[in-house]
């Protein structure tokens, strides 16, 4: 019963913080390493159950897209070739591969969520915040630029499909880089290529390695996942970015530790 109401909890604070920050994974993620379960395991099952929380995260931000469907229309290609490419990684290298490189990609996920604020807040800076709601995202985007932001989209989804954690930090570093957006906007584009991602790699797991997904742990994070989702899409402006910062490099933390233990 407390690995139950722990993974539930879990969900649903990663279903909230994927809306808000883009980390949610080092919340479940740890948690599931914590219970016993293989890395591979862990990681395959995260990524089904959170596929409801990024629905329902992206749904709530759906006010904040309007008008950039022009552009995510380029990105979304990019997310889904780069979420199949990062699954088939994770599929087919070693599994000892994977118990070998997640460290380092826990490691980079947690620097990611540290750095997180001054990120967010150089994007801002790059982003024009005079850009109005309803113009086209694309606007003002040269050949060069525009190519540049959906080769990252790409690389990002590869890192997303292979191992999920921060890759919403690392979009919005991406899209800051390149676009002259708003930061609520680009949070709202940022939900939904991570759900594209999540959603092929959850697929291709489903299809591919069914035997490795712990299904149980599944339906507890989806289930919690959605909820958390839609209460952090609406309420989650009110949270203080650094206590859930610290709880996220908290548990990342003992996930590592039980990790190399």
């Amino acid at each position: 019963m407390t690995e139950i109401l722990l993974i539930l909890l879990a969900g649903f604070a990663a279903g909230g913080i994927n809306a808000i920050v883009g980390s949610g994974t080092l919340i479940t993620f740890p948690t599931l390493i914590a219970f016993g379960y293989p890395p591979v395991t862990a990681t395959m099952s995260n990524a089904i159950g959170l596929v409801a929380g990024s629905a329902s995260g992206a749904w709530g931000y759906r006010r904040e897209l309007r008008g950039q469907w022009p552009r995510l229309r380029w990105q979304l290609p990019g997310s889904l070739l780069g979420g199949l490419l990062g699954a088939w990684l994770l599929q087919h290298l070693p599994e000892k591969t994977f118990t070998a490189v997640v460290p380092v990609l826990l490691i980079l996920a947690l620097v990611l969520v540290v750095t997180g604020p001054r990120i967010q807040a150089w994007a801002q800076k790059r982003s024009s915040s005079e850009t109005s709601e309803t113009s086209e995202s694309s606007a003002g985007l040269g050949r060069g630029r525009f190519v540049l932001l959906v080769i990252g989209t790409f690389a990002v989804g590869v890192y997303g499909g292979y191992f999920t954690a921060a890759q919403g930090i690392l979009l919005m570093g991406v899209m800051g880089a390149l676009l002259p957006e708003n930061i609520q906007r680009m949070n709202a584009a940022k939900n939904v290529l991570s759900l594209v991602v999540n959603i092929v790699a959850a697929a291709s797991f489903i299809i591919f390695a069914s035997d490795r997904i712990s299904w149980a742990a599944v339906g507890l994070i989806a289930v919690s996942s959605l909820v958390g989702g839609a209460v952090g899409a609406r309420y989650g402006r009110r949270l203080s970015p650094g206590v859930l910062r610290l709880c996220i490099v908290a548990l990342g933390l003992i996930g590592l530790y039980n990790l190399l233990a």
